[in-house]
């Protein structure tokens, strides 16, 4: 079920596309308010004047904030890797889950870069019979060249 294209294409690091925007406060509140609702959202995320007061020493973004929800020139990369071509073994899908380790937290004004890479390939025998587990590591990055954070998610094909 490996085919030749992701073989090779195992840690070679792509580009997902155009940086960022430059992250607004507004986009962080927004993110806040959105994701804690019905609640008030911590104050680190909205609050100069406490968020000064905290070992972060300003505003910051959730963990789970993303700096892509809005709308950003895609550049075309190719198709997806961890999809099946017409033809290739495993045309079906599952998701096999997702990790995350966060690292410096997304700042305003910060402008975030993405870059993705089949991280390892393997195959088991399963009840659908021989599947592909494909691991794709997400890197993001701040200016700074700073890792933000690190996902890996796994697909299944079979």
């Amino acid at each position: 079920m490996i085919s030749e294209r992701l073989r090779t294409a195992v840690g070679v690091w792509r580009t997902d596309g155009p940086p960022s925007f430059p992250i607004d406060r507004s986009d962080i509140r927004r993110w806040a308010i959105a994701t804690y609702w019905p609640q008030e959202p911590p104050r680190l995320y909205w609050d100069e004047a406490f968020a000064r007061t905290t070992r972060w020493g300003g505003i910051i973004a959730p963990d789970d904030f993303n700096p892509f929800a809005w709308p950003v020139p895609r550049a075309e990369v190719g198709p997806p890797l961890h999809r099946a071509l017409p033809g290739e073994a495993g045309q079906r899908m599952l998701n096999g889950g997702v990790e995350f380790a966060f690292a410096q937290p997304m700042r305003p004004g910060d402008v975030i870069t993405s870059r993705t890479r089949v991280k390892d390939l393997n195959e088991r025998e399963g009840r659908f019979g021989l599947m592909l587990y494909i691991r794709l590591e997400r890197e993001l990055r701040n200016q700074r060249d700073e890792l933000v954070r690190n996902r890996i998610d796994t697909v299944i094909r079979y």
